[in-house]
């Protein structure tokens, strides 16, 4: 059934996302930063561009974010002209941004306040995904509120899964991100291996793609780590900001990430080379 929606923050992500919600049928009010960002896809998918947070979500059932970092996120929803301050009692929030756990609880509990759902949704697939729709979606919160945002969440994501209370999916991105630290790291390292042992690269990775070591990463980038093409994907500065959360999380609970730690800094160091935007398969940069 067509949901009156809001959309706030058209980057990289939302405004794909934001024309997913459109192409369904809802009536999608938008708001972005940069005004000349929110009238371009107005005029790409109809619906309205509005002046501020506040003004967007008048009137609107489900409100989505999908902004930079925390301090972002609180700017978006907090305030006199943020999201929360003319959200409807009964309407859900759904921050697809990834953020910290800690400022996750403490939104929720500030919309809790005001009788609004909030979840916590961040998302992987990159770029690619959200322009095909094809993005995992991990959610915590109200598994209340995720069943009724289910269905719209759903014509961007083609897994959008409820994995526990508020905080439970912005901890399971945490996860996902200290997983792929980890293998891309693998990848660079036997690309590179591969090279010096006089191995024709390419056909080891067709071989290794059909046996254990076989993963997206390697499907999707294999061919372009050897080329030295970085210019697409997720990039170096966000990985960052990514880990840095996942480490500071791990410090509260007492997990131990060696590898994400090292990966971090070995991130760092394509930044110091002027990488910060190149794709995270760019970690290969530093072995060549």
């Amino acid at each position: 059934m067509p949901e009156r929606v809001a959309f706030l923050c058209l980057g990289t992500m939302g405004y794909p996302m934001a024309g997913h919600l459109a192409k369904a049928g809802h009536d999608v009010a938008v708001w972005n930063r940069s005004a000349a960002r929110a009238e371009a896809w107005v005029a790409e998918h109809g619906g309205r561009a509005l002046g501020s947070p506040a003004q967007a979500v008048g009137g609107a059932r489900f409100v989505f974010i999908c902004t930079g970092d925390d301090g972002d996120l609180r700017d978006v929803v907090g305030g006199t002209e943020g999201a929360l301050a003319r959200m409807e009692a009964g309407s859900v929030l759904v921050d697809h941004t990834t953020v910290s756990a800690e400022v996750t609880r403490e939104l929720a509990t500030r919309a809790a306040e005001r009788e609004v759902a909030f979840l916590d949704a961040p998302v992987s697939g990159g770029q690619a995904g959200a322009e095909n729709g094809q993005l995992t979606v991990m959610v915590g919160g109200d598994a209340d509120a995720f069943a009724r945002a289910q269905p719209l969440m759903q014509a961007y994501g083609r897994a959008v899964t409820h994995l526990g209370p508020s905080g439970s999916g912005q901890l399971t991105k945490m996860v996902n991100q200290i997983c792929l630290a980890g293998l891309i790291q693998g990848l660079s390292e036997g690309l590179a291996f591969a090279r010096k042992a006089g191995l024709d690269p390419a056909q080891v990775v067709d071989v290794l793609s059909q046996g254990a070591a076989q993963s997206w990463q390697m499907d999707h980038r294999a061919e372009s780590m050897l080329e030295g093409r970085f210019d697409f994907g997720f990039a170096v500065d966000w990985m960052r900001k990514d880990l840095r959360i996942a480490l500071a999380e791990a410090r509260r609970n007492g997990a131990r990430l060696p590898v994400a730690a090292l990966v971090d800094q070995l991130y760092a160091d394509v930044q110091s080379r002027g990488g910060g935007r190149w794709d995270t398969s760019s970690l290969i940069a530093l072995l060549d």
